[in-house]
């Protein structure tokens, strides 16, 4: 059985009060421009267990957003709403620098939002597998909000240690529609993926918010550097959409080979590399496995 506390070594737990509800992140001090990581919808900062290693010594930001995780909600779940408890936690943390944004699936949403919101904070941002084009559709919003009611995540995370420990629990879970290669996931990740869904209390806010959002709307006010980058094999996010994202913001594009939705677990040293090549700051750290 894996420790939630080993999940995400070397940071610290955090609480603090914003816009009414309570939050949870996981922080660190560091060397080098500080990094917040945002995770998608359904998500937590446990998400982040295979990338973090990966990040060298950089200080790191890493909250469970409102409604997920060990986050209380929202009294009305928007993705404003969620970037402004982000911009909260930034100007907490003292930080006399922006800091860089790196944002997975609906991340990517509120990182933009933050990004537009409140531009004296964010210095350079990373997309991986941004939702928010495709998923404001009628179609898309049934959907999310189906999986939302049900909750399919919240069910394996009981089973989180029996699905980590088998290879054909993980390929028919995650196969196909999160990840390109099952077998590519640790145990470690496996538990990073589904410890966070059994202590949700909002995820029909969230993806409620996430299918009324279009950040096409908006993209004009983004004005520090972006990188997209996109799993090759995604089909959570079509990769039309990476491309969309990439030509409206101006910026440069790089998509991972036989990668899925869940770029940050199944390839995260790609990941990182590519994210750290466009940021800048210290090289790779060492991963620590277990």
């Amino acid at each position: 059985m894996t420790d939630a506390a080993n999940l995400l070594s070397g940071l610290e737990e955090h609480h603090q009060t914003v816009r009414g509800c309570r939050v949870r992140a996981f922080c660190r001090t560091g060397i080098g421009p500080p990094l917040l990581l945002v995770h998608g919808y359904g998500g937590a900062a446990w998400n982040f267990s295979e990338l973090v290693p990966f990040l060298g010594d950089r200080p790191l930001i890493v909250p469970d957003l409102p409604g997920h995780g060990g986050s209380a909600p929202l009294p009305a779940a928007s993705i404003g709403a969620f970037a402004d408890v982000l911009a909260a936690q930034i100007l907490a943390t003292g930080l006399a620098e922006p800091v860089d944004v790196f944002g997975h699936s609906m991340g990517g949403v509120v990182a933009l939002r933050l990004a537009e919101r409140r531009p004296e904070l964010v210095r350079r941002l990373v997309l991986a597998a941004a939702a928010g084009i495709s998923s404001s559709t009628r179609l898309a919003e049934l959907t999310i909000t189906a999986i939302g009611i049900v909750q399919p995540a919240r069910i394996a995370g009981r089973r989180a240690d029996r699905i980590a420990g088998s290879r054909r629990l993980r390929r028919l879970l995650f196969g196909g529609y999160e990840v390109s290669n099952p077998d590519s996931l640790t145990e470690r990740s496996v538990h990073g993926l589904l410890r966070g869904p059994t202590m949700h209390t909002d995820a029909i806010g969230a993806g409620k918010a996430l299918a009324a959002e279009d950040p096409r709307l908006d993209l004009d006010r983004v004005r520090c550097p972006v990188l997209v980058l996109s799993g090759a094999r995604d089909r959570q996010v079509p990769l039309a959409d990476a491309f969309e994202y990439a030509r409206r913001l101006h910026a440069p594009l790089r998509l991972i080979a036989d990668c899925g939705h869940l770029l940050i677990s199944e390839r995260p040293e790609v990941c990182a590399r590519a994210c750290i090549s466009f940021l800048g700051g210290p090289s790779l750290g060492k991963a620590v496995l277990g």
